[in-house]
């Protein structure tokens, strides 16, 4: 067990970079890891990836804690956007968990794929917006934080590869954008947190140490070292050239996406 857990933490330790440096809650990073760790444990094909999404939705409520509060303090979260968007978060991750829940592994596994390349091709395309573009009103918040959190829901993400892209799309500077992206990860996090608790407790079968969909092994080891590695993340990002460092990532995401597509087949 103590290896099963130190496995995790190094899972962790890198998720808690990524959140504090891009604002992206870890998930793009914590499920395919995750599915790999699972498959590697004997764990039955059927659980895993819906395991994989709980779980990372678990991890994310400690690093968005950890990762927003260092941007707190540096004054980069726009706490009225939060407020403004938070209400659709809840409605549509808790939903979109729901949903989740009811759809095959391999399913999952290809509808992560196509994300994973949808979020790498943004990331190199990086195009500018319009001088005059601002957020919307009250209702098109609402409806923006339903996507955002149905999507992040379905891929197990805290949302920052949705909601950092938007608001940058609103003419909100990126570090600000990543700052806000991070606190928003907290509610998106927390309902899909419980979706996936709650929808998991009426299976049956799970492996041992589980919370509906949640793991609790590989939770305890990623929150080791996530919530100590967010705030280097934080440093990271008000210090490198984030563009560069997103091509890179970009990349990355793209090897990913490939392995696990390769994996369904």
């Amino acid at each position: 067990m103590y290896s099963i857990i130190l496995m995790y933490s190094g899972v962790g330790a890198m998720a808690g970079v990524l959140a504090g440096l891009l604002g992206i809650g870890g998930g793009l990073v914590i499920v395919p890891m995750l599915v790999f760790c699972f498959t590697w444990q004997g764990i039955p094909d059927q659980f895993i990836m819906h395991l994989a999404l709980g779980t990372s939705m678990g991890s994310i409520i400690f690093t968005a804690v950890s990762s927003f509060w260092a941007h707190h303090k540096r004054g980069a979260v726009y706490w009225i956007v939060v407020r403004r968007i938070v209400l659709g978060i809840f409605m549509g991750t808790f939903l979109g968990s729901c949903f989740a829940v009811r759809m095959p592994t391999h399913i999952l596994k290809g509808f992560f794929v196509i994300f994973l390349y949808f979020v790498a091709i943004q990331m190199l395309v990086n195009r500018t917006p319009k001088p005059s573009r601002q957020l919307p009103g009250k209702l098109g918040m609402f409806g923006v934080g339903n996507v955002i959190g149905a999507v992040s829901s379905l891929v197990g993400i805290g949302g920052g590869s949705l909601s950092v892209p938007f608001m940058i799309w609103s003419n909100i500077t990126v570090h600000n954008a990543i700052g806000t992206s991070a606190a928003i990860g907290f509610p998106i996090a927390l309902a899909g947190t419980l979706g996936y608790i709650y929808n998991g407790l009426k299976v049956s079968n799970l492996p041992a140490y589980t919370l509906g969909y949640i793991y609790i092994p590989a939770l305890a080891g990623i929150i080791c070292l996530s919530v100590l590695t967010a705030p280097l993340g934080v440093r990271l990002a008000h210090s490198l050239p984030v563009q560069k460092l997103k091509r890179v990532f970009s990349v990355l995401l793209l090897i990913v996406g490939t392995r696990m597509l390769m994996s369904i087949f």
